[in-house]
Order: C-alpha cells, then sequence, then structure tokens
C-alpha cells in the first residue's frame, strides 16, 4: 500500500518588513554600543572573532584602534571585508536583548589628514583610557563602512537594513563634523547645567559630572567616567544652526520636567 506523503509546511520568511521602529533601534545600537566582536577572515582561511572597542564616525561609520600585532589587523589588511557583532546584552537571557551583525569593508585610517584628526579625536572622546596608547607607532584606527546589517530586536523581530537605515546624511554629518570640536568644549565649559538636565531630567541617569563627548546630525553622546549614555534628537539636524537651537530646546524640555 502506498502511503501518501504530506507536502512540507511553507517555510515562512522570518525577515520583517524594515520601519522606522528597526532603523532606530539599529542607530541606538550603533551609536551607543562601546566594543563588539570582530569577525575577519584568516590566513588559514577560517574566520577569527576578536573583542574591540568601538566608536563611531560623525555619520554613524564603526571606527576601531588596533595594534599591528593583533592578528585581526593583519587579517583586514589581506582581506578587508569582516563583520561585527553589537550585542550590548543585559539582565537575563542574552538571547532576549537585540543584537546586530553589520557587514562591512575596513579601510586604515591616515593619520596626518582632517579626517584623520577627526576620527582620533571622536574616537578617543568615546574611550579616553585608549590615549595611553593611541599614539604608539604600531597602533592605527580602522574606518568600517557599512555594506549591510543584520538586526535581531528579540524574539520574531529579525531584520536586513541597509547602510541608509543606519548612516545620518553625508552633507549633514559634515557640516556637524566642522564645529563639533568648538562646540562640545563651549558646552562643557559654559552649560554644564543644560548637560545635567539632559542625562537626569531626559535619560533618567544618575546625577554627577556628566560630560558632553559628542555630536552629530542624530544626538549627542555623553559620558561620566566609564559609562556613557545616548541622547536621540527628536529629528536630524543638518548645520550648527540646528545644533544650537536642537540643544536648546532639549534643555528647556528636560527643566519644565
Amino acid at each position: 500500500m502506498v502511503q501518501s506523503q504530506m507536502p512540507a509546511p511553507e517555510r515562512k520568511d522570518p525577515i520583517r518588513p524594515t520601519d522606522a521602529a528597526a532603523r532606530s533601534l539599529g542607530k541606538e545600537l550603533l551609536r551607543g554600543t562601546r566594543s563588539g566582536a570582530l569577525a575577519t577572515l584568516g590566513r588559514d582561511g577560517h574566520p577569527a572573532a576578536s573583542l574591540v572597542s568601538l566608536a563611531t564616525d560623525s555619520d554613524g561609520t564603526p571606527l576601531i584602534l588596533v595594534s599591528a600585532l593583533s592578528a585581526h589587523t593583519g587579517n583586514l589588511e589581506a582581506e578587508p571585508r569582516c563583520s561585527l557583532l553589537l550585542s550590548p546584552g543585559g539582565k537575563g537571557d542574552p538571547l532576549a536583548h537585540p543584537r546586530m551583525t553589520l557587514k562591512l569593508r575596513a579601510s586604515k585610517v591616515d593619520r596626518e589628514t582632517p579626517d584623520g584628526a577627526r576620527i582620533r579625536r571622536r574616537f578617543l572622546s568615546r574611550q579616553p583610557k585608549a590615549e595611553l596608547y593611541a599614539d604608539f607607532g604600531d597602533f592605527s584606527f580602522f574606518s568600517l563602512t557599512v555594506e549591510g546589517a543584520s538586526l535581531n530586536g528579540g524574539f520574531g523581530r529579525a531584520y536586513e537594513l541597509a547602510p541608509s537605515d543606519l548612516l545620518s546624511d553625508a552633507v549633514a554629518a559634515q557640516a556637524i563634523a566642522e564645529m563639533e570640536d568648538g562646540a562640545v568644549a563651549h558646552m562643557n565649559a559654559d552649560h554644564t547645567d543644560a548637560i545635567k538636565a539632559y542625562a537626569t531630567g531626559l535619560l533618567g541617569a544618575d546625577d554627577g559630572g556628566w560630560r558632553l563627548t559628542g555630536l552629530d546630525p542624530e544626538g549627542a553622546d555623553l559620558a561620566r567616567g566609564d559609562k556613557v549614555i545616548r541622547l536621540a534628537f527628536p529629528e536630524p539636524v543638518v548645520d550648527a544652526a540646528g545644533i544650537r537651537t536642537m540643544l536648546a530646546a532639549l534643555a528647556a524640555s528636560a527643566r519644565d520636567r
């Protein structure tokens, strides 16, 4: 007797359509995570994963600082394609928390250029302890161009993101980058009350010594010792005037709470 075979159940596509919430979460992970697992292709053909410290350029492009003595540096020089897992984690099951894998292409940064100076400044603002070794002759900055991303926002929330879903507008990022250093110094010198209001009033952080460390079209980075927090703007800004208006409005909003 021939038994009839049941058709295999149709496999459901687990990838959800990209929406504003997915883009926001992806940007939060990209801008807010201070370390990640960098996967490079070893000379023996095997993938090799290493823990690296992270910062982001003005448009959100990931930045790393690595030693020539590290295997992943030689791997990147031989094969620039790599990936980076961002997984801040939290309490309980680690798989219940959002994480994102970035598909990247690495390029070494020329320190003796305006871009190199900006990247050094932004990285050390995010990772101040790296100043102890950042200028050693065997250390180099790499910029990791985003070519795509896989975002897992938790159970049943998988997305494929394009670079445009994660990165800020290039023209706006350049405009903000040109004024960032002076604006950050001015805020830290003359507007510590506003920075305190951002941290405690808008972000719910404990009081005590918060400093502004970076500005970009979509938010501001604050730090207190090794703790960093991200103040996302309600909408992107495109120039210096927009930054001033946004920071003033956010400070007023924080004080009203």
